[in-house]
């Protein structure tokens, strides 16, 4: 009997070890997924950690309440994807619903922007899913001419300028190089 009983806890004990194993692999998988879908918020990290730095700069006490005037300043301010971002956020006059205090709260608290990103990508996917449009670094007619129109249209667009009177590509294209020059300094772009 003793004997079944020794046989019996070590079966037990290896099963059981086994287990653990089998379960830390899968803590492990859990964790990595996640540490994974979160990486690519990267104008939600971008927009928010710009936000953080204002506000840390400015050696303010960080309320609720002062991290959400700051970021509807922000919000104000914002082109592209990052007003887009503020839509998301509530953060907007157009905007249909209102979850800045999912910003609000946890940055007054001095959570990282990384974990801010993702609780909100749990609320709402697409705000992940932003991603800054690609710098064009050769405003030649060569290296304009090989882009499209509507990368054109997002070139003019992240200046503030608008091309009224363009109808042809190589209208957009002469608009960009008069203009460059004064938002060349500011990109570190190539004009040749």
């Amino acid at each position: 009997m003793r004997r079944r009983a020794a046989d019996f806890a070590q079966v037990l004990s290896m099963k059981f070890s086994l287990l653990f194993v089998n379960i830390s692999e899968v803590v492990f998988l859990c964790v990595m997924l996640d540490f994974s879908s979160a990486g690519d918020c990267e104008v939600c990290v971008g927009f928010l950690s710009r936000l953080y730095e204002g506000l840390m700069s400015r050696h303010v006490e960080l309320t609720p309440a002062v991290v959400e005037e700051d970021l509807l300043r922000a919000c104000g301010k914002a082109v592209g994807k990052e007003n887009r971002l503020c839509y998301y956020l509530g953060a907007t006059s157009d905007a249909a619903t209102k979850i800045t205090g999912e910003v609000t709260r946890p940055m007054s608290f001095h959570l990282p922007v990384n974990k801010i990103c993702e609780r909100l990508q749990k609320r709402d996917s697409q705000i992940c899913e932003l991603t800054y449009e690609k710098q064009v670094t050769d405003l030649s007619r060569e290296g304009l001419s090989k882009l499209r129109v509507a990368e054109l249209k997002n070139i003019l667009n992240s200046w503030g300028e608008v091309c009224r009177a363009c109808i042809e590509k190589s209208d957009f294209i002469s608009l960009i190089q008069e203009v460059a020059t004064k938002y060349s300094k500011q990109t570190g772009t190539d004009l040749r």
